[in-house]
């Protein structure tokens, strides 16, 4: 079975010119790699959040792709496919956020 994916627009090539934005072209300096692990930690959600946030399927979807791109730029795409897995969950809701465990326990 195939899918019938609608094409995407393809992504400026590595080296294009970076557009007249300071910021862009702050980040020139850093390394792919770090600047994947600063979105995947912006994107991860805070403690204080979890509970706003953890059936947020937006949310969700792209803290898992933000790992997935750490991972597959560590050459690692044995632990990018399950992250990005999770995010096509997510998305066409697939998957459901656990309950969470502290709920329903009783409090000591």
């Amino acid at each position: 079975m195939t899918s019938s994916l609608p094409p995407v627009s393809p992504l400026p090539s590595a080296g294009a010119p970076v557009p007249d934005d300071p910021m862009l072209k702050d980040l020139q300096q850093y390394d792919p790699q770090q600047l994947a692990q600063a979105l995947a930690a912006k994107l991860a959600i805070a403690p204080q959040d979890w509970h706003r946030l953890n059936r947020n399927r937006t949310v969700r979807a792209q803290e898992q792709i933000a790992a997935a791109l750490v991972y597959l730029l560590k050459s690692d795409p044995a632990e990018a496919l399950p992250r990005l897995q999770q995010a096509v969950g997510w998305l066409d809701r697939s998957i459901v956020a656990p309950p969470c465990p502290n709920h329903g326990q009783p409090k000591n």
